[in-house]
């Protein structure tokens, strides 16, 4: 018998279903889903475990590493910055950060950073995790290298570099680290249970990961100089460096935040609520409709699959997210099938985080399945 925490209101029975369903067939190891509807926390549920031995229970406060769903975060954090007229979308990134002006990138703009247009999807070799963990040296790194394709021409995915661009940005602008400002001005403002690294005395409450079998190499006829090669080696995290102290200690904002769907719901409901969120206008309407400009439309250099990018979140595209209506809504996704979805009509944001990570490029089978039981949902109850 599994047993699903937490509440959620009769019409969303249908994804306590689901969630019961695929933690009883073992898909799912330990997992939370959340659904806001207009502030209200409609579903808050959690259950299953937090580690692989199935010995320790998936909790209230159970919070575990986000892979790139952290980036929602970080963009955030940009645009709240923008909202303040601290940074500018059609500045160039140089002129809050001089050195990066380097190897022809004078003219790249804070929005190409934010739409993965930057040409900068990944850090010249060699360049190690500790390279990584290192924060300067991230940033001089990629304030020192050549673009790999003209920059706004085409999205090529910025796997492990987005976070450390806005984040460098954020420094820039603010005083404040990224860790800092997220904390500051966004998790505690929403008072949602969201972090860029993990602080120690959370350490005992995260769930541990369990990825899938690691890939080998890269496989066999790739271009080495391919932008897909370039950037899969360029980006240094794997499966084996999360859960270690270095990488909870480090500030990765593309791939270590932490949370459970509860707190990403809860914090990026801001753009979904056009701004307000626990009783605080976080953002402005118009800096919320930013977001819906499209800014790159095509297939993604890196992750091969059409991808329709606004400022900082993916729009609603029926080409890759099937399960997604049309309409105003963005959303991200991180390695394993973890999501936040924003659904500016309807203001509900859908968020969904678990250990056992799944298969798929933007979402496992889990996360569509949870998703279109959320729309069946909202489609049949208005």
């Amino acid at each position: 018998m599994v047993t699903i925490e937490g509440t959620s209101t009769a019409r969303f029975e249908p994804v306590r279903a689901a969630l019961a369903a695929h933690l009883a067939s073992g898909e799912e190891l330990g997992a939370s889903i959340a659904v806001d509807v207009d502030g209200v926390m409609e579903v808050d549920l959690w259950g299953g475990h937090t580690d692989a031995a199935r010995t320790a229970p998936w909790r209230r406060d159970t919070v575990v590493s986000l892979w790139s769903t952290t980036k929602t975060l970080s963009s955030l954090a940009a645009l709240v910055l923008v909202d303040r007229g601290a940074l500018d979308l059609d500045r160039p990134v140089a002129h809050y950060w001089p050195e990066f002006a380097a190897q022809g990138k004078q003219d790249i703009k804070v929005r190409q950073v934010l739409a993965h247009t930057s040409g900068l999807s990944g850090w010249q070799q060699p360049f190690t995790i500790d390279d990584l963990y290192d924060g300067p040296t991230a940033s001089a790194r990629l304030a020192a290298q050549a673009p790999w394709w003209e920059p706004g021409s085409a999205s090529g995915y910025h796997v492990q570099t987005q976070g450390q661009l806005i984040g460098e940005l954020v420094r820039r602008v603010s005083g404040l680290t990224l860790t800092e400002f997220v904390d500051s001005e966004i998790a505690r403002p929403a008072q949602a249970d969201v972090q860029i690294g993990a602080r120690q005395a959370d350490w005992p409450r995260i769930a541990e990961l369990v990825a899938p079998a690691p890939l080998s190499g890269i496989p066999d006829g790739l271009d080495p100089e391919g932008i897909f090669t370039r950037t899969l080696l360029g980006s240094p995290a794997r499966d084996e460096h999360v859960d270690t102290p270095q990488w909870r200690r480090a500030e990765l904002g593309a791939v270590n935040g932490h949370g459970n769907a509860r707190g990403m719901a809860r914090a990026l409901s801001a753009i979904s609520r056009r701004g307000q969120v626990n009783g605080r206008r976080l953002l402005s309407a118009a800096t919320v409709d930013k977001v819906l400009d499209v800014q790159a439309d095509g297939v993604d250099l890196f992750l091969g699959v059409p991808v329709r990018w606004g400022l900082g979140f993916a729009l609603a595209d029926a080409r890759t997210m099937p399960h997604m209506p049309t309409g105003r809504i963005c959303f991200w996704v991180g390695r394993g099938g973890s999501i936040v979805v924003m659904d500016l009509d309807r203001r509900v944001t859908f968020a969904y985080t678990m250990n056992r990570l799944g298969d798929g490029i933007l979402g496992s089978e889990r996360t569509h399945s949870y998703m279109r039981q959320v729309y069946e949902v909202l489609a049949s109850t208005g």
